[in-house]
């Protein structure tokens, strides 16, 4: 029996890597998804047949409970949420990790065992950063959903009341590892840690949401593989550091793409003094103006543009423009025009947001191009089209060595022949600066509901 339960965690580790590796397309990412899953529902299977830990009744009503909240999520949360439900998901893991190593110590301490060194060690560890995890994500998810304020929140001292809570969370780890079964250090450990989660996250601006949103990932496959420490469960602790080191490795390749450290991401406090006041349409701000354009003037540069590339941004997600902007791709390429999509790195508000938003619309996979691919086409680019993008395309970050953005890498969009913006209004993106690249004698602006905009323009551009 233990040997066919590790024959099948094997199996279900090699569907992992797999799986993962087939994430990395997003041709392929949906295959890679279903081979991800089926070997959980292997791991899954191995330890209830083999294992003998629950009940077919208690695992089947668990998965049949999930199935449905999972059912339900992925068909009613619209993709403006995605990033929400991703950090609740995140939360949910690292919850349920915490859950399993606290059950596992009251369960020894009833019975009066004495756990091995090795256990007594990663029961803590597994309930801590469950427990962070878990409060974080709820946190993430509250900025998210402007239940609380996207804004860095700072206040006097916070490094060092986080470094002194750090300190008390490891004390009473030490004290439960030495003391197992004494419920104070436990219980000491459960509110630090969930305490730890809060603070930790509610200095990080809403524009750093997609790097917190990665980061909590790994800490919720770092939570897992610990719990997998503390019940002896190889399915765990290898699908655990999947999660985790997949996690890690898209964390820093996403504070690579901001040029900031993870460091400067968690203790920054990026967009704290960021000013939360939208300015008129009209587009004026101080001596400055912007130049707008009709409807009319933008769908005639689009008709007759030879190559015109769409940088899609969070306003797109919120508009829910995307199956309006690919039926207007379709009318340009139809007159001759090529369009392509440049995607930031962290355009969005989580790793991937966009590929996801316009997969959705059935926009080809092959027109879907990152920075490195894309900025080399932008001074042969006829119009830019940029719809609800701002930071990620804003000019200073290269000319301007005091704003906050500079040195990060940004999509050339000033480059372009012409540019055409689509906003609402003037008001700043999560970084709080004003975009040089709204007052480029190149650049049009486009003002009103990025959906209702492109309406308009598949109208007059499907006139000409």
């Amino acid at each position: 029996m233990e040997a066919l339960a590790k024959l099948s965690y094997l199996l279900a580790a090699v569907l992992f890597i797999f799986g993962l590796k087939r994430l990395s397309s997003p041709a392929t990412a949906r295959a890679g998804n279903l081979l991800a899953a089926l070997g959980m529902l292997i791991a899954i299977v191995a330890t209830l047949a083999f294992e003998g830990i629950l009940t077919w009744r208690m695992i089947l009503l668990g998965m049949i409970i999930g199935s449905a909240v999972g059912a339900t999520f992925a068909r009613f949360v619209e993709m403006t949420a995605m990033p929400q439900m991703v950090a609740l998901l995140n939360g949910f893991g690292g919850g349920a990790s915490a859950l399993v190593a606290g059950a596992e110590l009251l369960r020894a301490a009833q019975l009066g065992m004495l756990r091995p060194l090795n256990v007594a060690v990663t029961i803590p560890l597994s309930v801590l950063i469950g427990s962070v995890t878990f409060s974080g994500s709820l946190v993430a998810f509250g900025k998210l959903q402007e239940i609380v304020t996207g804004r860095a929140v700072t206040y006097p001292l916070q490094k060092m009341v986080n470094g002194a809570l750090l300190a008390a969370i490891l004390a009473a780890s030490v004290w439960l590892v030495v003391d197992p079964h004494h419920p104070v250090p436990f219980l000491m450990l459960v509110a630090g840690a969930l305490l730890l989660g809060v603070l930790s996250v509610i200095p990080i601006g809403g524009a750093d949401m997609p790097v917190v949103i990665s980061l909590l990932n790994s800490y919720s496959g770092i939570a897992a593989a610990m719990t997998g420490f503390v019940i002896s469960n190889e399915g765990l602790i290898i699908s655990g550091a999947l999660v985790g080191a997949s996690g890690l490795i898209l964390t820093n390749i996403m504070c690579r793409a901001m040029n900031r450290s993870l460091a400067n991401v968690l203790f920054g406090a990026f967009g704290a003094g960021a000013p939360a006041g939208e300015l008129g349409p009209a587009g004026a701000v101080g001596d400055r103006a912007v130049r707008q354009v009709t409807v009319e003037d933008a769908a005639m540069l689009l008709g007759y543009a030879r190559q015109v590339v769409v940088v899609p941004g969070y306003g797109l997600a919120v508009a829910q423009a995307q199956h309006e902007v690919r039926e207007l791709a379709h009318l340009i390429e139809q007159r001759g025009g090529e369009v392509k999509y440049a995607i930031h790195p962290v355009a969005g508000r989580m790793p991937g947001h966009m590929n996801v938003l316009l997969a959705e619309a059935d926009v080809p996979y092959d027109k879907l191009l990152d920075m490195d691919q894309i900025n080399p086409e932008f001074p042969r680019t006829d119009v830019s089209l940029v719809i609800g993008a701002n930071d990620v395309v804003n000019p200073a970050a290269r000319n301007t060595p005091e704003s906050p953005l500079y040195g990060m890498p940004i999509l050339d969009v000033d480059k372009s022949q012409n540019v055409i913006v689509l906003k609402r209004s003037m008001r700043p993106g999560f970084a709080g600066v004003e975009n040089e690249l709204f007052y480029d004698a190149k650049t049009s602006m486009l003002f009103g509901d990025a959906k209702e905009s492109v309406k308009k323009l598949i109208q007059e551009v499907g006139a000409l």
